[in-house]
């Protein structure tokens, strides 16, 4: 059993009352592993058929499943195709409850690593815009990696303050998910170092965060859209406290019902202000379901939508390098690449207006005003690739969100093709003639119908051109 705080214990025994020794007794079960199939890519049924080890689906969030703790699946080539990302069962909830919509306008405001947008992603299907910020530079990184991996297009990746992205977003999203950071209680059979660094001090100074951080997020929420706090956490202070503040502090706010399951339960007026409202929030149990300690609190703004707000004229100011339309030489390059490939015009229009170029790189943009303003972001919609002389050379990111269908030039090798493992290392490989329409020039690579990057073909060998930093050693 995980070393458990006493102090934490003796608060835990006082709120659970009756239940506390099936709570305690959680803690000598094994923690539980789970994925999420990215339904861009796959369906949940097809996943369960072709999977290579056996899984077993998580029976409140649809697009997830339960794996044994003996087997890798990040070392399976189709993890590294962004079939499915892994993910403790009940950190898949909270972005499975909030109502997205295709063509929403979609924030993840604590976004690292990426769980939860590329969540959001998933359920966007490439339409609307996700923006995925993270205070964090360098989990900021990790998270570009995964919504990167997973094909997601119409993504904004930023490293800001939350105060900083109100200033440029104020009441612009239809949806925005606030995982905020907590004491991580909930955590502790997973995480054994959480419970070494917690005190009882860590879920106060855990709530003054989170004040912060929801109060940038209602100003960013649009009147109509809503939110989705969740935590990892049990602290009162931290859950129904940290939501009974926010309706009081906003009263154009209001809790909304969370879709059902059996095992949630509900939030308890008593730890928060007595307002009967909280109950509409959801406690996750150790001892309830199979996954570790969650709370969610789903939240409407009031009021209709109103039409956009100075948004454009408040962005245009220093952006983070110019953008403009491509140049005549830039458009014959890229369409070239093209048509080379055989990439389907509903990928690639080059007449659209979404179609940037910035600093030497070609990006598809969604449909946004100019909402670079003085933000610092580590990717402004999907980098199609770079322009180089007298050629076009194609990004990694470009190769993830394609598939055999959209680009005509693909090599598809079988799953357990020992090439699939040499090409994810980076070495070159040999491919015969009759694999493919034309012998020679750009391919993407696949294993099975799944992308994993792009080679070139010379005379039946492909010159390896997958990501530098994504090989495998």
């Amino acid at each position: 059993m995980t070393d458990l705080p006493g102090p934490f214990l003796d608060r835990m025994k006082h709120m659970l009352k009756g239940e506390y020794q099936d709570f305690l007794a959680s803690y000598g079960k094994p923690r539980l592993h789970g994925l999420r199939v990215n339904t861009m890519k796959i369906t949940p049924q097809r996943f369960e058929e072709i999977s290579p080890f056996s899984v077993k689906p998580i029976p409140w969030v649809k697009d997830g499943f339960y794996y044994e703790g003996d087997v890798h699946p990040a070392s399976d080539p189709y993890y590294t195709a962004g079939l499915y990302y892994l993910q403790e069962p009940s950190a898949m909830t909270p972005a499975s409850r909030l109502p997205i919509e295709k063509g929403d306008k979609v924030l993840d405001l604590c976004a690292a690593p990426g769980g939860k947008s590329t969540h959001l992603a998933a359920r966007l299907y490439d339409t609307g815009i996700l923006v995925a910020n993270d205070i964090s530079a360098s989990r900021a990184k990790a998270l570009l990696y995964n919504l990167e991996v997973f094909g997601a297009g119409n993504i904004f990746v930023t490293n800001e303050i939350p105060g900083k992205l109100s200033e440029v977003f104020e009441g612009w999203f239809d949806k925005v998910l606030v995982d905020a950071p907590c004491s991580g209680e909930g955590m502790f059979r997973k995480a054994c170092d959480v419970a070494k660094t917690w005190d009882e001090q860590r879920p106060w100074y855990f709530a003054k965060i989170q004040k912060d951080i929801v109060s940038n997020a209602v100003k960013m929420l649009k009147p109509g859209g809503m939110m989705l706090y969740s935590t990892c956490t049990f602290s009162p202070e931290e859950n129904e406290g940290t939501i009974s503040w926010l309706l009081w502090k906003y009263p154009e706010m209001e809790l909304a019902d969370i879709a059902s399951y059996e095992g949630f339960r509900p939030g308890v007026p008593d730890w928060g202000d007595g307002n009967e409202e909280l109950k509409k929030c959801v406690h996750i149990w150790p001892h309830h379901m199979e996954g570790e300690g969650h709370f969610l609190a789903l939240l409407r703004k009031k009021g209709q939508q109103l039409q956009e707000k100075t948004f454009e004229k408040r962005s245009r100011k220093k952006a983070l390098s110019p953008s403009r339309g491509l140049s005549k030489e830039e458009r014959r390059l890229l369409g070239e690449f093209l048509r080379e490939t055989r990439i389907s015009d509903a990928k690639i229009c080059l007449e659209s207006d979404h179609v940037e170029s910035r600093g030497g790189r070609a990006y598809l943009i969604p449909k946004l005003p100019d909402a670079s303003g003085s933000l610092h972001f580590l990717r402004y919609g999907l980098m199609l690739g770079e322009f180089k002389k007298n050629r076009f050379e194609p990004s990694q990111a470009f190769a993830m969100s394609l598939t055999p269908e959209l680009c005509g030039e693909s090599i598809c090798l079988q799953r357990n093709d020992e090439r699939v493992l040499r090409y994810l290392k980076g070495e070159t490989i040999q491919v015969p003639e009759e694999a493919c329409s034309l012998k020679k020039g750009w391919k993407l690579m696949c294993v099975d119908q799944y992308p994993l990057g792009w080679g070139k073909l010379q005379n039946d060998v492909v010159k390896n051109k997958y990501l530098s930093a994504w090989r495998k050693k």
